[in-house]
């Protein structure tokens, strides 16, 4: 335990750099850049093109409020998928616009909790959520960095070598979770009042085949966003980075993170009105409609809980 103040003041000072750094660097970057040239970057989009991005961005919701159909494979809970989707769709537009603690965790146990479900189901499937989101991302991000294919900056101290080294562990990680879901002969632990269960192999399949795909589809949209030529690997990659740097940062919607990581990773292979066109519109059909989707479905379910609770109220005894 004498170790445990260090790793709490070590993640502050980590935060309170990426705080100072990402604020300092958009603004050098937003003295230097050329605005009329992100205008005529936004306005050069097609409506085709938007339109396929906002599928995009609604087939990546699909897939990850499909993690709460694979938790109530994994918990037995009998919820139907029609209330289960809209919730996790909810958590997840939340969860990336105001953090984890507000959409995961909050906003989950609120909703399902109305529909029923006591809160140890509720932890278990935010855990398998968890799970699924990051297994998924260990195996693809390892594969992206351990086949090199994004290029870091000479001034990275980490360098190619590096970057694919912690490609192998990522994948090595991924792969031992996979088979300690085959063989483990001990499936259930307890941990401070917990009970924890690894999930079958088949189950553990399809979360990592899910989490990778939900990755996939975000990266899928910043590349129909940018300039055609640019290799789908390599956006996938720097995305993939970003997300690291986001976590660390603990900044709402990894605003500023996203940006500052993408400028670094890409300067010099695409104009910088391009690049910052292509993140704003990512946000805006990513991040800013299907909020405004998840809040009026919030607003619905809501109002059903509300309505649902007066039904069942016991009626004043007649006098």
């Amino acid at each position: 335990m004498a170790g445990k103040p260090w790793q709490v003041w070590g993640k502050r000072l980590l935060t309170l750099l990426f705080i100072v750094l990402v604020p300092s660097l958009l603004l050098v970057l937003a003295r230097n850049l050329d605005w009329q040239d992100v205008r005529q970057s936004l306005l050069a989009y097609q409506p085709a093109t938007l339109g396929l991005g906002l599928l995009l961005a609604l087939c990546s919701y699909l897939v990850f409020a499909s993690y709460d159909l694979l938790a109530r494979a994994y918990t037995g809970h009998r919820l139907p998928a029609r209330q289960v989707l809209p919730v996790a769709f909810v958590c997840y537009a939340f969860n990336l616009n105001f953090t984890t603690w507000v959409g995961g965790v909050a906003l989950r146990y609120r909703l399902y909790s109305r529909l029923g479900l006591d809160t140890p189901t509720i932890t278990r499937i935010l855990t398998l959520g968890l799970l699924t989101n990051w297994m998924g991302y260990l195996l693809l991000a390892g594969t992206v960095f351990a086949l090199g294919q994004v290029k870091l900056p000479a001034s990275w101290a980490l360098g190619a070598g590096g970057l694919r080294l912690v490609g192998g562990l990522m994948i090595a990680v991924a792969v031992a979770y996979l088979l300690a879901c085959a063989f483990a002969r001990r499936r259930t632990w307890h941990l401070r009042g917990h009970e924890i269960t690894l999930p079958s192999l088949r189950l553990a399949l399809c979360q990592v085949a899910l989490g990778a795909s939900n990755w996939a589809l975000m990266a899928a949209l910043i590349h129909l966003l940018l300039p055609a030529d640019l290799f789908y690997p390599s956006v996938l990659g720097v995305l993939l980075i970003s997300c690291v740097a986001g976590v660390v940062a603990h900044i709402p919607a990894g605003l500023g993170v996203l940006e500052a990581v993408f400028l670094a990773l890409l300067h010099g292979q695409l104009g910088q009105g391009s690049l910052v066109a292509a993140l704003l519109g990512y946000r805006t059909l990513y991040y800013l409609i299907p909020l405004l989707l998840a809040v009026i479905t919030y607003l619905v379910l809501e109002k059903r809980a509300k309505a649902l609770r007066q039904q069942t109220r016991p009626a004043p005894d007649a006098r």
